[in-house]
C-alpha cells in the first residue's frame, strides 16, 4: 500500500488518521497543525497530488519518482528535500543492504518517501509521538527523528563489517581461493557506505546555516548536532575500512605473488633435476655407443677387412673400444655431465 500513514498533528499530539490524502489535506486546511504523510513506492499521481497540495518543485518531484538519488539537502523555497541512504547488515548472507529515503520538510507538513523495506519509520513515528515536548517542534522534529534512524542504522551495518574484515584477515593466509573475492565485495560496501555517509555532513552544515533564518528550537540544534557526532565517527571507521581492506588485497597479493614464485623455483629445480638426468643418460649412451660402433664394423664378416690375419688385429679393436669410452667418459665428466 503506497500510503503507509497520513496524520494530523497539533501541540505534539496526534489529532487524527486518514486514509486519503484528500481528507489529510481537508483536515490540515479547517484545523491546523501539520501533516506527517508517509509514502512507499508511491504512484505517479499520489505524489502528484502532494506536490499540487504542498506546491512541491517539480524537479524535487521527479528525484522522488525515480529514485536511484545520491544523498543531498536542497532547498526549495521554504521547503527542504532531503535524500537519505539508510542501510542494514544481513547476517543471513553477511551483505549490506542500501535503501533510500526522500523527505519534503515545510512550514506545515512532512511527507517521507520509501523506496526500500529499510528503514522502518513507522517505529520513527511511534517514537515521536512518545515524546509530545519534540513532536510539538514541527516538521523540523521529523526530519531530526528520520535523520537520527537514518544514522544509528548504520553503527550495526559497521560492527558487522568491521566482523567480515576480522574474518577476511583470519583467512589471507589459509591459502583460500575465495579470500580475493570477498575483498573485492566487502570493499565495494565499504565505497558505498563511504557515498551513504560522507554527503551526510554537508547535509547537516547546510541544515546549520538556516537555523537561525527558519528559526530552529535550540534544543533541535543539539540533537542534531548529537547525530552529526555519531555520523563522522561513521565516516572515520568506514574510512579505515578502506584502508584496511586495500592493505589486505595488498598483502592478499604478495602471498599469491610469493606462492607462484615458490611454484616457479621448485619447477625449475625440478626441470634442472630433469635436465642433469637426460645429460646422464646421454653422455652413457655415447660411451657405449662408441664401442659398440667398432665392434659391429668388425662383427660384418666382410672377406676381405683390414687386419683379420695381423696377430694384434683383435686387442687393437678392444683398445679401440676401451680408448674411446674412457676418452667420451674423460670429457663428459670434465663438462660435469656425469
Amino acid at each position: 500500500m503506497p500510503i503507509v500513514d497520513s496524520a494530523i498533528y497539533r501541540k505534539g499530539v496526534r489529532e487524527s488518521q486518514h486514509v486519503t490524502l484528500d481528507q489529510t489535506f481537508e483536515d490540515l486546511h479547517q484545523h491546523g497543525g501539520f501533516a506527517w504523510i508517509g509514502l512507499y513506492r508511491p504512484t505517479a499521481g499520489e505524489l502528484a497530488a502532494v506536490a499540487d497540495e504542498f506546491e512541491l518543485h517539480h524537479l524535487a518531484i521527479q528525484d522522488a519518482q525515480t529514485g536511484h538519488q545520491r544523498p543531498k539537502l536542497e532547498r526549495y523555497g521554504d521547503t527542504l528535500f532531503a535524500v537519505l541512504r539508510p542501510a542494514r547488515y544481513l547476517d543471513e548472507t553477511e551483505q549490506v543492504e542500501f535503501g533510500e529515503v526522500h523527505l519534503f520538510i515545510g512550514p506545515n507538513f512532512a511527507v517521507t518517501v520509501r523506496h526500500a523495506e529499510n528503514p522502518d519509520l513507522s517505529q520513527v513515528r511511534r517514537r515521536l509521538e512518545a515524546d509530545p515536548e519534540l513532536l510539538a517542534l514541527g516538521p523540523q522534529a521529523v526530519l531530526y527523528a528520520v535523520l537520527d534512524e537514518v544514522v544509528d542504522g548504520y553503527e550495526p551495518v559497521v560492527a558487522g563489517m568491521e566482523n567480515d574484515i576480522d574474518e577476511i584477515e583470519d583467512e589471507l593466509f589459509s591459502n583460500d581461493a575465495n579470500v580475493a573475492r570477498r575483498i573485492y565485495e566487502v570493499a565495494r560496501e565499504a565505497m558505498a557506505l563511504q557515498r551513504a555517509t560522507h554527503p551526510l555532513v554537508r547535509i547537516f552544515r547546510s541544515l546549520e546555516s538556516g537555523y537561525d533564518k527558519y528559526g530552529v528550537d535550540i534544543e533541535l540544534r543539539r540533537d542534531m548536532r548529537d547525530v552529526l557526532d555519531h555520523v563522522l565517527r561513521t565516516i572515520e571507521r568506514a574510512d579505515t575500512f578502506r584502508a584496511l581492506l586495500e592493505n589486505a588485497l595488498t598483502v592478499h597479493s604478495t602471498l599469491v605473488t610469493q606462492a607462484q614464485n615458490e611454484e616457479m623455483r621448485q619447477l625449475s629445480h625440478a626441470s634442472i633435476e630433469q635436465g642433469d638426468q637426460v645429460k646422464k643418460i646421454s653422455s652413457w649412451a655415447a660411451i657405449l655407443f662408441t664401442p659398440g660402433l667398432v665392434g659391429t664394423v668388425y662383427g660384418m664378416n666382410f672377406t676381405h677387412m683390414p687386419e683379420l690375419s695381423w696377430t694384434l688385429g683383435y686387442p687393437m679393436a678392444l683398445g679401440m673400444m676401451l680408448a674411446s669410452a674412457g676418452l667420451l667418459y674423460w670429457v663428459f665428466k670434465r663438462h660435469n655431465w656425469l
